[in-house]
Protein backbone atom coordinates (compact mmCIF):
# COMPACT_ATOMS: atom_id res chain seq x y z
CA UNK A 1 0.00 0.00 0.00
CA UNK A 2 1.17 3.42 -0.84
CA UNK A 3 2.45 5.61 2.31
CA UNK A 4 0.25 8.82 3.00
CA UNK A 5 3.10 11.72 3.72
CA UNK A 6 2.33 13.56 7.22
CA UNK A 7 4.40 15.92 9.45
CA UNK A 8 1.68 14.34 12.79
CA UNK A 9 1.58 9.94 12.66
CA UNK A 10 -0.64 10.85 15.70
CA UNK A 11 -2.89 12.89 14.26
CA UNK A 12 -2.61 10.87 10.63
CA UNK A 13 -3.74 7.96 12.55
CA UNK A 14 -6.77 9.04 14.12
CA UNK A 15 -7.49 10.95 10.86
CA UNK A 16 -7.16 7.53 8.32
CA UNK A 17 -9.50 5.73 10.76
CA UNK A 18 -11.99 8.06 10.51
CA UNK A 19 -11.42 8.43 6.30
CA UNK A 20 -12.39 4.77 6.06
CA UNK A 21 -15.60 5.75 6.25
CA UNK A 22 -15.86 7.80 3.26
CA UNK A 23 -16.86 5.97 0.44
CA UNK A 24 -16.15 6.19 -3.27
CA UNK A 25 -20.20 5.92 -4.20
CA UNK A 26 -19.58 4.61 -7.67
CA UNK A 27 -17.43 2.16 -6.28
CA UNK A 28 -18.25 1.42 -2.55
CA UNK A 29 -14.62 1.26 -1.19
CA UNK A 30 -13.04 4.32 1.07
CA UNK A 31 -11.01 7.23 0.09
CA UNK A 32 -8.55 4.85 1.74
CA UNK A 33 -8.89 1.99 0.70
CA UNK A 34 -8.55 3.52 -3.24
CA UNK A 35 -5.51 5.35 -2.30
CA UNK A 36 -6.25 9.16 -2.67
CA UNK A 37 -5.50 10.81 0.35
CA UNK A 38 -1.67 11.98 -0.29
CA UNK A 39 -1.02 13.88 2.41
CA UNK A 40 -2.53 14.90 6.17
CA UNK A 41 -0.73 17.59 7.40
CA UNK A 42 -1.73 19.47 10.95
CA UNK A 43 -0.92 22.98 12.55
CA UNK A 44 -1.32 22.25 16.05
CA UNK A 45 -0.86 25.81 17.12
CA UNK A 46 -3.58 27.13 14.40
CA UNK A 47 -5.73 24.61 14.82
CA UNK A 48 -5.82 23.67 11.36
CA UNK A 49 -5.83 19.87 9.21
CA UNK A 50 -4.71 19.97 5.80
CA UNK A 51 -5.46 17.48 3.49
CA UNK A 52 -3.84 16.71 -0.11
CA UNK A 53 -5.51 14.10 -2.29
CA UNK A 54 -6.34 13.16 -5.44
CA UNK A 55 -9.52 11.53 -7.53
CA UNK A 56 -9.36 8.41 -9.75
CA UNK A 57 -8.87 10.76 -12.83
CA UNK A 58 -9.61 14.45 -12.81
CA UNK A 59 -12.81 14.20 -14.49
CA UNK A 60 -14.47 12.46 -11.56
CA UNK A 61 -18.22 13.89 -11.73
CA UNK A 62 -18.08 13.11 -7.92
CA UNK A 63 -15.22 14.57 -7.06
CA UNK A 64 -16.77 17.47 -5.06
CA UNK A 65 -19.24 15.24 -3.15
CA UNK A 66 -15.93 12.75 -1.99
CA UNK A 67 -14.03 16.48 -1.07
CA UNK A 68 -16.74 17.69 0.59
CA UNK A 69 -16.97 14.70 2.86
CA UNK A 70 -13.18 14.34 3.33
CA UNK A 71 -13.54 17.30 4.56
CA UNK A 72 -16.49 16.71 6.71
CA UNK A 73 -15.01 13.76 8.01
CA UNK A 74 -12.01 15.64 9.03
CA UNK A 75 -13.97 18.04 10.97
CA UNK A 76 -16.61 15.40 12.92
CA UNK A 77 -12.57 13.82 14.31
CA UNK A 78 -11.18 17.07 15.14
CA UNK A 79 -13.74 19.56 16.34
CA UNK A 80 -11.63 22.10 16.96
CA UNK A 81 -9.78 22.36 14.14
CA UNK A 82 -10.27 23.81 10.72
CA UNK A 83 -10.22 21.77 7.79
CA UNK A 84 -9.03 22.15 3.98
CA UNK A 85 -9.28 19.74 1.71
CA UNK A 86 -7.36 20.01 -1.84
CA UNK A 87 -7.13 18.55 -4.76
CA UNK A 88 -3.88 17.63 -6.40
CA UNK A 89 -3.34 15.83 -9.59
CA UNK A 90 0.63 16.25 -10.32
CA UNK A 91 1.29 12.10 -9.25
CA UNK A 92 -1.41 10.14 -10.65
CA UNK A 93 -3.63 7.91 -9.30
CA UNK A 94 -3.13 4.42 -10.64
CA UNK A 95 -4.88 1.08 -9.40
CA UNK A 96 -1.91 -0.06 -8.01
CA UNK A 97 -2.64 2.27 -4.96
CA UNK A 98 -5.58 -0.20 -4.03
CA UNK A 99 -5.29 -1.65 -0.97
CA UNK A 100 -6.09 -5.43 -1.18
CA UNK A 101 -9.20 -4.33 0.86
CA UNK A 102 -10.25 -2.44 -1.74
CA UNK A 103 -9.57 -4.55 -4.22
CA UNK A 104 -11.31 -7.59 -2.24
CA UNK A 105 -14.49 -5.26 -2.27
CA UNK A 106 -13.86 -4.73 -5.90
CA UNK A 107 -13.92 -8.08 -6.79
CA UNK A 108 -17.50 -9.18 -5.41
Amino acid sequence: MYAITTNRPDYCAQAVEQLYSVLDPEMGVSVIDLGLIEQIDVDVAAQKIYCRMTLTTAFCPLGEAITNRVQQALQETFPNFSAAVTLDFDSRWTPDRISETGKSILDR
